[in-house]
């Protein structure tokens, strides 16, 4: 079966949920798992090899400066010293795709807070870094042949 170009899923119909609170000015996330490696030369081989030895979540919410919900979830707790920890859930549901994908990153630690950032004639925006420990599939799109 030959790739229709209809099928190719789009951000458009994406969602995030916060500790179960919808993120309806989230325009854009990203989360990735970054593979730690040590070199390891063999004798006998003139490439190096590596050995996993774990990995780091990283990711970042991109935001339309609508409200301050990121103030109201962050700023006391850091003045407190705690460092509060997150779900969040993405759905991609892309009507004309093949199915849904949803991912739930669990144990999300933000690593900044903007406190302001306007600038005239721009529309406000604010990217929320962060780092993760873990992550779970809620639901896959197959791979069709």
């Amino acid at each position: 079966m030959a790739l229709s170009g209809e099928r190719v899923i789009t951000g458009t119909f994406g969602e995030v949920w916060l500790n179960g609170d919808k993120v309806s000015e989230c325009f854009g996330l990203e989360a990735k798992i970054e593979m730690e490696k040590e070199e390891i030369a063999i004798a006998g081989k003139l490439s190096t090899d590596t050995k996993f030895m774990g990995f780091k979540g990283t990711g970042s919410l991109k935001m339309h400066k609508v409200n301050s919900r990121m103030a109201k979830l962050l700023s006391e707790n850091i003045k407190k010293g705690i460092n509060p920890r997150f779900q969040i859930l993405s759905v991609l549901n892309d009507p004309a795709s093949y199915g849904a994908e949803r991912i739930r990153i669990k144990d999300a630690s933000f690593d900044d807070l903007t406190l302001a950032g306007w600038e005239v004639k721009q529309k406000g925006e604010i990217e929320a870094p962060f780092t993760f420990t873990d992550w779970e599939y809620l639901d896959l799109i197959e791979p069709r042949a």
